[in-house]
């Protein structure tokens, strides 16, 4: 009597299984695999962006001035005087021919930066070189990088910007002008030490903000090309 109880419950139950036993997938077990692979998905995605994270500022810290850097003409992009400095420097020293600073105010000419810089005006800053007014971001410095240099003939440049902005302003700059070689004169920024960042709160803010817009750029560049246009 016991034994055709049991067997009619299990044949209404489906052979017997308890409650929750059942291998029917219930929508609460389905929801907890779903957010268990979102997490472990936001979990790699997280392992991967701070891997590529310190490679990007490994590379910041590992870059070097050339020791003897020459060229058809300098590029200097405009964010310090650090920059122009460097970029000045290396004119004087007769490195190029010319030098461009791409990004300058409107309102500001060979006289006014002069007086900013505290320089003579009459020396190279005016006999040999060119204000760009036109860029307002990396990107507009090597589009107006791009019409100096083809309107100049130069097939080399060396290219001045702080050393955590050089990787984007270099991938900017080769996907304008992929025919022109160019040379990376890092500039240290007097206020910030790339080589230990993490002890400065405001640098790694500068680190984190410049890694995010070269990782867009990037991505941007692979994606689509970049415009043409007839600069001579």
């Amino acid at each position: 009597m016991g034994d055709s109880a049991t067997d009619a419950t299990a044949a209404i139950t489906g052979g017997g299984a308890r409650d929750g036993e059942s291998g029917v997938e219930t929508p609460m077990r389905r929801s907890g695999r779903l957010r268990t692979a979102i997490l472990t998905l936001l979990v790699v995605i997280g392992i991967v962006a701070i891997a590529d994270f310190a490679g990007f500022v490994t590379q910041v810290a590992r870059f070097e001035t050339p020791a003897d850097p020459r060229a058809d003409g300098i590029v200097v992009l405009t964010g310090g005087r650090a920059r122009i400095d460097a970029a000045l420097h290396l004119l004087d020293e007769r490195r190029a021919q010319r030098l461009l600073i791409s990004g300058v105010n409107p309102a500001v000419d060979v006289d006014a930066l002069a007086g900013v810089l505290g320089i003579d005006p009459s020396g190279p800053l005016s006999c040999c070189t060119d204000l760009g007014h036109a860029a307002r971001d990396t990107i507009g410095n090597a589009s107006e990088a791009r019409t100096w240099a083809r309107r100049n003939d130069y097939v080399s440049l060396i290219v001045v910007t702080s050393d955590y902005h050089m990787q984007r302003a270099l991938a900017e700059l080769r996907a304008a002008m992929p025919e022109v070689a160019l040379i990376a004169f890092p500039v240290r920024d007097p206020d910030f030490s790339s080589a230990a960042w993490w002890r400065q709160p405001a640098g790694f803010g500068w680190l984190v903000r410049e890694y995010v817009k070269f990782r867009l750029t990037s991505a941007r560049l692979a994606v689509f090309d970049y415009p043409t246009s007839n600069d001579r």
